[in-house]
């Protein structure tokens, strides 16, 4: 999407896939387009585990966007002395967060400011026997 069109949504909705699940959505939905029908479907993240959810949306990366889309820092700089944290691990989390479509950078003379684009993050879990999920229980 493009950061105008993300600008305008405000929900991004996170869940987990597994690959051959995630392949059959874009796939319907490059159909759809191609048939000229409107994709009306939020901005979507999708993990293909559990486990890969929870290592990459911690609670300290929650607080992390929080601050971000509540301070609206002007640079990496600011954001890493509004979360007291050294401003190259700051630099490496932004990062991995724009990989994933979290955040998005805009760019200003020679800082680069972080956006997280969304007002909600919605995070749907199915469990349902039939994913290629498992999840291991303690006896």
């Amino acid at each position: 999407m493009e950061r105008e069109q993300l600008r305008a949504e405000s929900t991004l909705v996170v869940t987990v896939k597994s690959s051959s699940e995630f392949h059959d959505d874009v796939t319907d939905g490059i159909e759809e387009l191609e048939r000229g029908d409107a994709v009306d479907s939020p901005p979507t993240l999708s993990f293909t585990s559990h486990d890969d959810l929870m290592e990459t949306l911690t609670p300290r990366v929650l607080d992390f966007i929080e601050a971000i889309r509540q301070e609206e820092p002007s640079s990496i700089n600011e954001i890493a002395q509004v979360v007291d944290r050294d401003v190259k691990n700051v630099h490496e989390e932004l990062s991995r967060l724009a990989q994933l479509g979290i955040i998005f950078f805009e760019e200003d003379d020679q800082s680069k400011r972080p956006v997280v684009w969304f007002n909600e993050l919605v995070i749907s879990l199915s469990f349902d026997p039939a994913t290629d999920d498992t999840v291991a229980a303690a006896p």
